[in-house]
């Protein structure tokens, strides 16, 4: 019988041989992927080469007839912008999915919007399924598997999921990846990344999508999607993570049987969570079921940093007793550095410590453009005055995050990819809980863990206040000669200051308009005496028994006052500038 590390050593093999055969990507010396992966010229016949001139411009001119056909160029709106991702093909619903779960990112009424973006598309034909397979096990399926049932469960853009039992007799899931989906995919980043520029100069485009940080977003997830390994990697974390917990499992994954375009897991029958009926005739709580789902939610965010971020009803089941997830192609990680900075944001929305919530905000996110502070704390201080009038339990969850990404968006800070699946998944988390139970809602959950969620971890700020002085003794030693060399530059005229007042631009503005005022004045006081002066004298030519150079001062000096007069009146009250 082969030993662990036997089956370690054949898995890795097969790993890299797959690797080496299927992913056309490139990786760098330190192992991760590169951006923009370049295709193995040498890959099987199955896969289309990406770069062939004529594909691009046949896919290209496939983009144009859509857009086209939707009169892109008369304006864009929410549903026409989806319709186009939805003709457009699997990459663009992939993008537009993701831009779903941005709305620090992009605006409410696309986000809204592209939630609707159908994941199921047509079923692959039997015989490439077979294909698939034969490529990842040889062609003789039958020492694998007994029988496949032809019928999908079901069928997405990427892959497509079949009932099987293997050769030894236990029911498995065997998810098959569509053949060229990620020469497909690639090809239409390239073209996307081609087209920005021009994107970026169409007013259609730009006032709705960010093409570079959506397409940065999309390749990484996308490539990490089209790699089933990661999935496994991911429910076999899971499953160990919560061991030791009767109630809550994950699927079994054969790891021996997966490789990156084919998954093979266990098959998971039980009762759909939002199967009222089924789950009351067999005897369960479904009171207790949420409770304890939701109490698992916040676990997996606050002691492992490890989410289910797609938690809707069709991804989890229950089974003799226990709650079961069944996907894992689409999980959230948050930094120890998150979940601190998350941790202080609950504190201080409890205490309504605005400022103190605005700052981690600003900390936790990233700044686009120069913030306006004091607006940016009034807002969060508006924020924090509606959602902390009620208890926990009265709070609309759905409408807290919206209200939240509303404020970022309009002041230009986007938040981490973890914490935006987290709110997202949140939502999604509410959903089906109120499904579950029309009771309990996520906000009630959460105010039975309110202990936990502000309690301290003693020892891990014991430590990071130890490492804070450690460092604060070595800035301290480093002090004097630092100060040292700044004298040195000062002396030897090395030393420039920059001086950036946010929120100053108003401020300077308004001084400036004052300048040119008291500049018009002065110039007006100037031709007037000046021009009185001339008057005195017999300078000639004449215009009405005064000399002709002197009319004209005071004339130009009456046009001038008459201009600023109108300026301060009417254009001052339209706050127009001077």
């Amino acid at each position: 019988m082969p030993t662990a590390a036997d089956r370690n050593s054949r898995d890795n093999r097969i790993m890299q041989e797959n690797i080496r055969k299927q992913n056309p990507q490139t990786t760098d010396p330190g192992g991760s992927p590169d951006p923009m992966p370049q295709p193995d010229p040498k890959q099987g016949n199955d896969d289309r080469h990406p770069d062939t001139a004529p594909s691009q411009l046949r896919r290209l001119g496939q983009i144009l007839r859509i857009l086209k056909k939707h009169k892109v160029t008369r304006g864009m709106d929410p549903v026409k912008f989806r319709q186009i991702l939805e003709d457009l093909g699997p990459t663009y619903v992939k993008i537009g999915q993701i831009m779903a779960t941005r709305q620090d990112i992009f605006s409410q009424r696309y986000c809204s919007e592209l939630e609707k973006l159908r994941s199921d598309v047509k079923p692959m034909p039997f015989e490439t399924v077979k294909e698939v397979l034969t490529e990842a096990y040889g062609p003789d399926l039958d020492k694998v598997f007994t029988r496949i049932d032809e019928t999908p469960l079901g069928s997405a853009s990427i892959a497509q999921v079949h009932k099987a039992w293997l050769k030894d007799g236990p029911m498995v899931v065997v998810k098959v990846q569509r053949p060229g989906i990620y020469q497909e995919m690639e090809e239409d980043i390239r073209l996307l990344r081609k087209a920005s520029g021009i994107l970026k100069l169409s007013d259609v485009f730009s006032s709705v999508v960010d093409v570079n940080v959506v397409l940065d977003e999309f390749w990484t997830s996308a490539q990490q999607e089209m790699d089933f390994t990661n999935e496994a990697q991911n429910a076999i974390r899971f499953r160990r993570d919560y061991e030791d917990c009767a109630w809550l499992s994950a699927p079994v994954v054969y790891e021996d049987l997966t490789s990156r375009k084919v998954m093979v897991m266990e098959y998971i029958s039980g009762c759909e969570i939002d199967d009222d009926a089924r789950l009351d005739a067999e005897g369960y709580d479904r009171h207790e079921i949420a409770m304890r789902l939701g109490t698992n939610y916040i676990t997996q965010i606050t002691d492992f940093g490890f989410f289910h971020a797609d938690p809707h009803s069709g991804n989890i089941r229950v089974r003799d007793g226990q709650i079961v997830y069944i996907d894992f192609g689409m999980m959230g990680t948050l930094t120890d550095r998150d979940r601190r900075l998350m941790k202080q944001a609950i504190k201080a929305l409890a205490v309504r410590d605005t400022l103190k919530l605005t700052d981690t905000i600003l900390t936790l996110g990233v700044v686009k453009r120069p913030p306006d502070y004091a607006n940016l704390t009034q807002s969060i201080e508006e924020y924090v005055s509606i959602y902390c009038e009620n208890s926990l339990e009265d709070i609309d969850l759905p409408a807290m995050v919206q209200d939240l990404f509303t404020i970022c968006h309009e002041y230009g800070i986007a938040l981490p990819k973890g914490i935006s699946m987290l709110a997202r998944s949140l939502v999604t988390f509410e959903g089906t809980i109120e499904v579950l139970d029309p009771s309990t809602n996520a906000m009630k959950i959460i105010s039975t863990q309110k202990a936990s969620l502000l309690s301290s971890d003693w020892g891990r700020d014991l430590q990071h206040v130890l490492t804070r002085l450690q460092a604060d003794a070595d800035h301290m030693l480093n002090m004097p000669v630092q100060l040292s060399d700044i004298l040195s530059m000062v002396r030897r005229g090395q030393l420039k200051v920059n001086l950036d007042l946010q929120g100053a631009d108003s401020t300077i503005a308004n001084f400036d308009r004052m300048i040119n005022r008291i500049i018009v004045c002065l110039l007006i006081v100037a031709l007037l005496m000046s021009s009185s002066i001339i008057c005195t004298t017999k300078m000639k030519p004449e215009f009405l028994g005064i000399p002709l150079l002197g009319f004209a001062g005071f004339f130009i000096a009456f046009c001038m006052s008459m201009w600023l007069f109108v300026k301060m009146l009417f254009l001052h009250q339209k706050n127009k500038p001077f």
